[in-house]
């Protein structure tokens, strides 16, 4: 009979799904209530910084999905493409503008790293189920 060790598995899929939503928290930054009088028009420093650690952190998920075999090498590369190409993005706005970006570009970023994130999600079968299941049940319905 084959042994199976879940504890291993479990215990690094469940890293990783809590440092995701940690590592957004830590990139968001401290959030301007809604009367406050300044808007930052750049990111600088630290959340430049959480930007490239959050690319780092899905790019290791991808990693983790593909070694415990929950998603397909093709998956795995489609995925890690996107993420190069939102971190080559990021890297560029940032050199262009001495290591700043620009804060539309900066949640534009961190809009399409979230997608990624979820997509990768969905492809393991973590992500989140809604409705009824007849459209397969991930979000978006429909």
């Amino acid at each position: 009979m084959r042994s199976f060790n879940p504890t291993l598995r479990t215990a690094a899929l469940t890293a990783f799904f809590i440092a995701i939503p940690l590592a957004g928290a830590y990139a968001a930054g401290h959030h301007k209530g809604t009367l406050d009088a300044t808007d930052p028009t750049d990111m600088t420093g630290p959340r430049v910084e959480a930007l490239m650690q959050q690319v780092q952190g899905v790019r290791q998920g991808i990693v983790d999905a593909r070694q415990a075999n929950n998603i397909t090498p093709a998956v795995a590369e489609r995925l890690e493409m996107r993420t190069v190409r939102i971190n080559q993005a990021a890297e560029k706005i940032a050199a262009s503008d001495h290591g700043r970006i620009p804060a539309a570009q900066y949640h534009e970023l961190l809009r399409r790293l979230d997608n990624v994130d979820q997509r990768l999600r969905v492809d393991t079968g973590s992500g989140f189920l809604m409705g009824d299941g007849s459209d397969g049940g991930t979000y978006p319905n429909g």
